[in-house]
């Protein structure tokens, strides 16, 4: 088959080749599958395929794709329980990506960012950057690494007061909050503590904090407004468990991370609908989109994460307990898109605009040429410009969108934790611990299924 000799005609059937290629996220598909499963490992080679990673340790040489891949290769390996290296692929992420500036954007470069697809560096939202030390706090925690810990919870501090500054009033992984505030009372820093504690109640009631601060609020006067209530709330309680035993001095903690948040995926709008949600950040005439062929416009959406694991159970010393549903991240990831939405559908609009005027070249070309030829390549023109204008549904595919915490006091040596998952039959994941007196042994459980 030869080449067409008409050159517009040439170009279209060009334009058709390249927009079949496959995106980072096409790439992807494999591993969900598996992760769904529950087969890490497998999904693990997958990212490593799909962003050029190497097996074992971190590239001399980063991208966009291996940073998202880093991101992603992490928190499976802190599924298989392989916390060291879950931490350095974490760290390796956190120093390559960039910030969603989502506070700061003032000329619509959110909205054009979402239609770069694999073409730029990935950049993470403010809930995945505050998420990545959260996590990362875990590894450390679990590694009885409390430096470690430390210097993610600056880092997370940093992170925090820019999302308090953008969305007021929102939670914002209280979770890191709590692993913060249980991070510097380990290292003998009460009012340090007290003040992340003082965070993590401003949005959640932890019953596993009543003990805590009771005993810290005698060791520093900090009083945040959530102490404060907290305190005043717990005057009526009876005596607490560690309470009633001198000999539990030693100190279980339990962080369970359960299903997945919302991914993007591309999504369909009536052109009608869409312009009237856009409005005025529409760039260009939306009346040229009357000689479109498609009436509706293609956009990065948000599309639930099936999961498995619905329901959480705690079993310590074969005794059942309730941890504290920490965070629910999946929901601050909604939040967080549904604010820059009509940046995003604007952006697709103002990107149609300008295909509908490229096609409407095309047309004229064609008819000047031959008569009838200008709808065909009209058509062949704006469907080609269509497959390449992919929206960018880049995103931290493996984020758990459930976060449950647990701490208690016990009598030092050997005891056993279990965690429970689904409503039916249950999954369930065993640790056998020692804990020495005055120590601690943080058990992290992560199943992003």
């Amino acid at each position: 088959m030869g080449l067409p000799r008409n050159p517009a005609l040439a170009y279209a059937f060009a334009l058709l080749f390249v927009s079949g290629c496959a995106t980072y996220s096409d790439r992807m598909t494999t591993a969900q599958v598996d992760v769904g499963a529950g087969r890490y490992q497998e999904a693990i080679g997958q990212i490593e395929s799909a962003s050029g990673l190497p097996a074992v340790g971190i590239p001399e040489e980063m991208n966009s794709d291996i940073a998202l891949g880093l991101l992603n290769r992490a928190t499976l390996e802190q599924a298989l329980q392989n916390f060291g290296p879950s931490s350095q692929d974490f760290r390796a992420a956190d120093g390559e990506l960039e910030l969603l500036d989502i506070a700061n954007d003032t000329s619509g470069e959110i909205g054009r960012y979402f239609f770069s697809d694999s073409a730029t560096r990935y950049r993470s939202s403010p809930t995945e950057k505050l998420a990545l030390n959260g996590f990362n706090m875990m590894n450390y925690l679990a590694l009885d690494d409390l430096q470690g810990a430390r210097v993610e919870s600056r880092r997370f501090s940093v992170m925090q007061r820019y999302l308090d500054e953008y969305a007021k009033g929102q939670p914002h992984a209280a979770f890191g909050s709590y692993l913060a505030g249980f991070t510097l009372e380990r290292m003998g820093e009460y009012t340090g503590a007290m003040r992340y504690y003082d965070e993590a109640l401003a949005i959640h009631d932890f019953k596993s904090l009543r003990e805590p601060i009771r005993r810290l609020s005698s060791l520093t006067p900090y009083r945040g407004k959530a102490i404060e209530a907290f305190l005043a709330d717990s005057k009526s309680d009876r005596a607490l468990p560690s309470e009633k035993n001198p000999n539990a001095t030693a100190e279980i903690l339990v962080v369970i991370s359960v299903g997945r948040v919302p991914h993007k995926i591309p999504e369909r709008m009536p052109i009608g609908a869409a312009v009237g949600l856009a409005g005025s950040l529409i760039s260009g005439d939306p009346a040229v989109l009357g000689y479109s062929v498609f009436k509706v416009v293609v956009y990065p959406g948000l599309s639930p994460s099936p999961s498995g694991q619905s329901k959480v159970g705690l079993l310590v010393d074969g005794q059942r307990v309730e941890p504290d549903l920490a965070s629910r991240l999946g929901s601050e990831i909604r939040k967080e898109y549904e604010s820059i939405q009509s940046s995003i559908i604007a952006a697709a609009l103002s990107r149609m605009i300008v295909r509908a005027a490229a096609a409407e070249g095309m047309r004229a070309a064609g008819d000047s040429a031959s008569s009838g030829l200008g709808w065909a390549l009209a058509l062949v023109t704006e469907a080609a410009m269509v497959g390449m204008d992919k929206p960018d549904t880049r995103s931290w595919l493996f984020l758990p969108d459930r976060v449950y915490v647990y701490r208690t006091n016990v009598v030092p040596g050997k005891h056993r934790v279990e965690v429970l998952f689904g409503s039916g039959p249950h999954e369930s994941y065993r640790q056998e611990i020692e804990v020495a007196s005055g120590n601690f042994v943080a058990v992290v459980v992560t199943a992003p299924r």
